[in-house]
């Protein structure tokens, strides 16, 4: 039961569940709307997956130092994450953009030229995932965000024991 004492394993899940958590009071601020589904979605603000790794970097920092290889591992993994989100992955979404507008139009040809019937919605092509990746300010707030979210969870649990 050693896993339940792993303080750097605590502030990573704390960290993703916590910028999961934000992407619905952000959304709502920008658009007035409450979208609970962007609780277990990817992409957009902030990037769960910066939080998650500057978390458990963090975490292995005050555990076994700035020093240590632990650390260095888990500081270059993190890096690498957030460069992926700002870089594969986003290019990922942006053609994603395309392709589902070039769907969107070669199916309204389509029902212009047949007249097809209409079909329900779930019976419709579904849409490629367009939010995939981050935006590099998406991704520093959520580095940041993991960073401060283990420092709390830190001074809140490994002070007070």
């Amino acid at each position: 039961m050693d896993i339940l004492l792993n303080f750097p394993l605590w502030a990573a899940l704390f960290g993703v569940f916590f910028a999961q958590f934000l992407k619905v009071p952000i959304y709502f601020i920008a658009t007035k709307q409450i979208d609970w589904s962007l609780m277990n979605s990817t992409g957009g603000m902030p990037s769960s997956h910066s939080a998650a790794t500057t978390a458990l970097a963090t975490g292995v920092a005050f555990e076994t130092g700035l020093d240590s290889p632990v650390f260095a591992i888990a500081a270059m993994f993190s890096i690498i994450v957030m460069f992926d989100s700002t870089g594969v992955r986003r290019q990922t979404g942006e053609q994603a953009i395309v392709l589902n507008q070039l769907m969107m139009d070669f199916n309204r040809f389509i029902e212009e030229a047949k007249s097809w019937p209409q079909k329900q919605d779930r019976e419709k092509v579904e849409e490629l995932k367009e939010l995939l990746g981050h935006k590099p300010i998406e991704v520093f707030i959520g580095g940041l965000l993991g960073v401060i979210a283990t420092i709390i969870l830190y001074y809140l649990f490994k002070i007070g024991s």
